[in-house]
């Protein structure tokens, strides 16, 4: 994490959820109400950006994925074996409290969820992520996210590029 008045754990009861307000009400509600069942039944796993005083800055979850071979661009595709499903870890979600904005916060928890996903000893092709609207395409892009052909709100970054150059 860049900023060190954060540190990004795994979230745990511990923390107070109730008061986090991203301004999106569907990504706050996820928060306060389905998180933890999703942690239980294991189909996610939440992170959380912990300001002083155990605050939560903000969160993004992670789960295993996986992309259709033919989704992906022609060029990527034929260099990759040809099985119908290419492993992934898909970012569900990724919020930042009104209060924690204009820090680079959401920055650097997209880089800690690459890093999450890129250190994995389980393999995965890239990391997918779903945008809401244009603005979150252009923050994903300018991340170096690629768009798939036929569907330009679904992006993905090859996790192998995180070896090949610094990313930030």
């Amino acid at each position: 994490m860049s900023d060190a008045a954060f540190r990004v754990v795994a979230l745990e009861a511990v923390y107070e959820r109730t008061s986090f307000n991203s301004g999106s009400v569907s990504l706050d509600r996820y928060f306060r109400d389905q998180v933890t069942q999703d942690i239980r039944r294991r189909v996610s796993a939440c992170f959380v950006a912990v300001a002083a005083e155990q605050r939560i800055a903000g969160y993004y979850t992670l789960a295993s994925s996986s992309m259709l071979l033919t989704e992906l661009p022609a060029a990527m595709a034929k260099k990759l074996p040809r099985y119908p499903l290419v492993p992934a870890v898909r970012m569900g979600r990724l919020a930042v409290d009104l209060v924690f904005r204009g820090r680079g916060l959401g920055a650097a928890l997209l880089v800690d969820a690459l890093d999450r996903a890129a250190r994995s000893e389980i393999a995965a092709f890239s990391l997918v992520v779903d945008a809401k609207d244009e603005s979150a395409v252009a923050f994903y892009r300018h991340h170096g996210f690629i768009a798939l052909p036929d569907s330009p709100l679904t992006l993905f970054l090859p996790l192998a590029t995180l070896r090949q150059s610094p990313h930030a």
